[in-house]
């Protein structure tokens, strides 16, 4: 491209409009134009950010890698440069001419990739050096620049919000079914064996009835009846229970019982041998013994059945009643609650995420409530608890902490993983910065967290890490009090949060 056409493109641009003759001249001595072929990269996620980069002609599509899905996050074009920008929903109207401001103005990499879109796409670069000599020597290009950054930020935040929700859901269904499949396979298999168990009832109940005289069948109505009082055994070794099972089958098989295994099982499940048995059917003469251990063996099925459904029935509603509680369905925006509520939920939420991690509670007795929104402090929660899990890799300790200092409530969430390197552990809370490899994070969870935790609850939160401890403490007022929450001193190791942005 020749100076004199690409001054007059330059010039025509939003953000280059308004600078003077001299400034222009020297903006055209440093520009870098560049023609890229349709899909040819411009600048890649994850790379150091060298340069901005002005759209000229053609068009640009900028995509993320999140969780191995590419998703598209804006499209720059010049066909939209007659757009205003309330036909773009706040979007300013040069925000799709020019990128790459916001990883040079951070000192960080590329949050994205941005690739060309269509045949001949021009761009000018203008390198990191450069760019900043532009923001002194053009004072008009700031005036541009600045608006735009901050609506890309808060939509940046926007978009982070909706797909934290929707992980959020896809975290909580995924938990829920996990969770769910054990007491649901109970409840389905006791619901189909209890209807031929019931018919076997019947009949042995009938051929006991016809078989057993009076005095046997107080025997055995008395046998029945310490059956319905029995505890479950403290404790159980399982080398002695299957003697007692094989055992207690051997004597009934040659007492002719029709399913010795299933009665050894049902009385070596109470913790009970064969002894314990025999002694309790003193008074069953042999005519009527099979018949009496047929209809114990079915009657001892259908209380086992009967067991698992009131033990599958309550785990079922302990679980929606977890997940209700931290979707926070059915209540008030801000309310009044307990916080152990909604750690608690969040470990039920993602205990299949803690497989292999011992989990520790230190919650002092007594803890008063929270004023605020439980589902959002929900949402940081189960941020914090899933990089200490991802941390740990599998294997480690996970600890909760919760306690009332002053008018704060104080929350620790510590594990035993890897730990955040020191030079990035001033930068953590920070917008797009993240130390996990590239298409794994989008860098806006913990940026997230902070403003839940400072902006709508007037808390802080801080964070310390070393190698094989990393320590994330939340600050929250105290239902009633007016005061917001503030870290005290840091140490070195330390990330100091105010209760502004850090960004």
């Amino acid at each position: 491209m020749k100076p004199a056409e690409l001054r007059s493109a330059l010039r025509s641009l939003e953000i280059f409009e308004g600078l003077t003759e001299d400034q222009l001249d020297w903006l055209v001595s440093v520009s870098e134009p560049r023609v890229l072929a349709d899909g040819e990269v411009l600048f890649r996620d994850g790379e150091e950010a060298a340069g901005f980069h002005v759209l000229l002609s053609g068009g640009l599509v900028v995509t993320k890698v999140v969780d191995g899905r590419e998703e598209v996050l804006t499209r720059h074009s010049t066909e939209e440069e007659s757009a205003s920008a309330e036909e773009h929903d706040g979007k300013p109207s040069a925000a799709h001419r020019f990128t790459g401001e916001l990883p040079l103005l951070t000192e960080g990499s590329y949050v994205a990739t941005a690739a060309a879109s269509g045949p001949s796409t021009t761009v000018v670069a203008y390198p990191r050096p450069v760019f900043f000599d532009m923001l002194t020597r053009c004072h008009g290009v700031a005036a541009v620049l600045i608006p735009v950054l901050a609506w890309r930020i808060k939509s940046s935040e926007v978009q982070a919000r909706k797909r934290a929700t929707v992980e959020a859901l896809g975290t909580l269904a995924a938990g829920l079914a996990h969770e769910l499949n054990n007491p649901a396979a109970a409840v389905a298999r006791a619901a189909q064996e209890l209807a031929p168990a019931l018919d076997r009832l019947t009949r042995t109940a009938q051929a006991w009835g016809a078989a057993a005289t009076g005095a046997e069948r107080a025997v055995f109505d008395r046998l029945a009846e310490e059956l319905d009082g029995l505890p479950p055994p403290a404790t159980t070794d399982p080398f002695a229970q299957a003697d007692a099972e094989e055992e207690i089958a051997d004597w009934a098989e040659g007492a002719g019982t029709e399913r010795p295994g299933l009665l050894g099982s049902g009385i070596s499940d109470l913790g009970r041998e064969l002894g314990w048995l025999v002694e309790r059917l003193e008074g069953v003469g042999a005519p009527a013994l099979a018949c009496a251990l047929d209809h114990l063996a079915a009657l001892l099925e259908i209380r086992s059945l009967a067991a698992e459904l009131r033990a599958a029935g309550p785990r079922i509603s302990q679980l929606v009643s977890a997940t209700r509680d931290y979707a926070n369905l059915d209540r008030a925006p801000e309310q009044r609650f307990p916080v152990t509520e909604g750690l608690e939920n969040t470990l039920v939420v993602l205990r299949a995420k803690l497989t292999g991690i011992s989990i520790v509670r230190e919650y002092e007795p007594g803890l008063p409530e929270l004023t605020g929104y439980p589902s959002e402090l929900n949402q940081v929660w189960t941020n914090l608890v899933d990089n200490a899990a991802e941390a740990m890799e599998g294997a480690g300790v996970l600890t909760l902490r919760a306690r009332a200092e002053g008018v704060c409530m104080v929350v620790e969430i510590c594990d035993t993983g890897r730990g955040i390197p020191g030079e990035s552990l001033p930068r953590i809370f920070e917008p797009f910065y993240t130390t996990k490899d590239v298409g794994k994070g989008t860098g806006l969870g913990l940026h997230l967290s902070y403003r839940i935790v400072t902006q709508r609850h007037h808390g802080s939160i801080t964070a310390r890490s070393r190698p094989g401890e990393t320590r994330m403490v939340v600050r929250l007022p105290l239902a009633g009090s007016a005061q917001s929450c503030v870290p005290p001193a840091t140490t070195p190791d330390t990330t100091p949060v105010e209760g502004t942005s850090p960004s």
